[in-house]
Formats: C-alpha cells, sequence, structure tokens
C-alpha cells in the first residue's frame, strides 16, 4: 500500500490505522507547530485520531521553524 508524504511515496505493508499512528511515524513527540493536510483537505489536531488513511492518499505535512 502506498502514501504520498510530501511529494514523496511511501510503501507500508500495512497502512496506518489513521492520521495520528502515521504523524507518530513521521514525526515522533511533535505535535505543535505543525499543519497536515490529506488530499488537499486540512486536517486539525483535534481530527487526527479519526482520520483515517486509504491506499494512495496524499499527505502534506508542514512544520514551523523558528529564525528569520
Amino acid at each position: 500500500m502506498e502514501l504520498t508524504i510530501n511529494h514523496t511515496t511511501k510503501t507500508f505493508e500495512v497502512l496506518p490505522d489513521n492520521l495520528e499512528a502515521l504523524m507518530a511515524m513521521e514525526i515522533p513527540d511533535k505535535k505543535k507547530g505543525i499543519a497536515v493536510a490529506v488530499n488537499n483537505r486540512i486536517i486539525p489536531l483535534s481530527a487526527w485520531a479519526e482520520t483515517s488513511l486509504k491506499d494512495k492518499d496524499s499527505v502534506l505535512i508542514i512544520t514551523a521553524t523558528q529564525g528569520g
């Protein structure tokens, strides 16, 4: 099964159960300063656990950085 994460295709034997599980794999221990969209739809942090993922979904993860 495949997900496109930040324009890169990743293959999984089994897809993560939901967006929260994927984020724990991709960016462990970080929940602040992150914006996530699934198939061009922004998903608020409060909905990560209930957002299921399907084969061929596109996930865009944007993290805030410090500096200027």
